[in-house]
């Protein structure tokens, strides 16, 4: 069981942070010289990955030699910001927490030394605590089981790693930051939503908060209703660049009618905001709205924490001035929501990020531009 209060509420576990001696392996490095990893725990380095929960290390270790056996034992590869020296443990999981930033009830640490554990929970008592002879077991445990599993759940890792080196090079590059964006060959594809992507459009819309124009949850089954609806288009938004991929990172929800397209939607990932990724979003969306011949328009509900949002809305052209397409009438337009509408003019396109998305203006309904008074 865990170290911490049985009265703690639940979290899932999006990081778990190992101790190495008599705890990952058998035996202690510096005293034993070899030490043995059991099968069963490689299993569960493997499929708590497998998952998309991080994994990290927290040793008071030789750096190089420790390591060292990690790549031996064919493991290295499955731990992110590894913190092996001699502080604290504590000031370790911090920091890990911090580089990841995991809130710390997002993070458990594995220690076998009943000292190790309770100084962690002393500094971080919102970090799940567990001994080491409960490690084989760890992928039994609730906290250690997402409720859903995506495609971009399951390579986590592999995405968090080419992060890490993504940024090293953009605090290491000279010149104006469009220059290195432009290095990268952004390419962001927007594609219909197939049943398999839903759960990670789910997740998304519950998720992602500062950069959602609503903060509203779609559920699944809410999805795949308007997946099935003509008149809507359920988009995700995917972006890869030299480094590999960025794994889906927006989705938009958009109702198209004779007179104007509504965005009910458009929720984007924080790790993409310095891409320009939302912009980028709404200028095409904007051209594709120009080809139908229709006016775009769209819901904004404020909520504590989507005021960047807003400034992206605006910023793109969209005002709350009256006007005469239909949409204020939309009878499923909330109190709080904002009717948001889009003021004609020439938005130019993005000079980092190519493209790859449908012409939804050859697929839509035609109907007339709306005046705005």
């Amino acid at each position: 069981m865990t170290d911490r209060r049985p009265d703690d509420p639940p979290a899932t576990v999006k990081c778990l942070v190992w101790d190495l001696d008599n705890t990952l392996w058998q035996g202690t490095l510096l005293e034993d010289g070899e030490v043995v990893l059991p099968e069963e725990l490689r299993k569960v380095v493997l499929e708590l990955d497998s998952r998309g929960i991080l994994q990290s290390v927290a040793s008071r270790n030789d750096h190089e030699h420790a390591w060292g056996r990690l790549e031996a034992f064919g493991i290295a590869e499955y731990f992110v910001l590894p913190e092996i020296g001699w502080g604290a443990k504590s000031e370790s999981v911090r920091r890990i927490a911090d580089r990841l930033n995991f809130a710390h009830t997002a993070i458990a640490f594995v220690d076998d030394q009943p000292a190790e554990r309770a100084e962690v929970t002393f500094h971080l008592p919102e970090v799940r605590v567990y001994p080491a002879e409960r490690a084989a077991a760890l992928p039994d445990l609730p906290e250690f089981t997402p409720a859903t599993s995506t495609v971009d759940s399951r390579r986590r890792r592999e995405m968090y790693q080419a992060g890490f080196r993504r940024e090293a090079e953009r605090a290491e590059a000279k010149g104006p930051d469009e220059e290195f964006l432009r290095s990268l060959g952004l390419l962001m594809r927007i594609a219909p939503a197939t049943p398999g992507e839903l759960s990670r459009v789910e997740e998304l819309t519950l998720r992602t908060s500062q950069m959602n124009a609503t903060g509203v949850h779609y559920s699944d089954a809410r999805l795949r209703g308007l997946l099935a609806d003509p008149d809507h288009e359920v988009l995700v938004v995917t972006l890869t660049d030299r480094f590999g991929p960025h794994g889906a990172v927006g989705v938009l929800l958009l109702e198209r009618s004779s007179r104007y397209w509504r965005l009910r939607l458009l929720a984007t990932s924080c790790r993409v905001v310095s891409y320009g990724v939302g912009a980028t979003l709404l200028s095409w969306l904007t051209d594709q709205a120009a080809r139908a011949g229709v006016h775009l328009a769209a819901d904004f509900r404020a909520t504590e924490r989507n005021r960047m949002m807003e400034i992206a809305y605006r910023f793109a052209g969209f005002d709350d001035q009256p006007c005469d397409c239909g949409y204020a009438e939309a009878a499923d337009v909330g109190d709080q929501v904002q009717r948001l509408h889009l003021v004609p003019g020439t938005r130019g396109a993005s000079e980092t990020i190519r493209l790859d998305a449908p012409d939804l203006g050859a697929r839509g309904r035609k109907g007339r531009v709306c005046d705005q008074t």
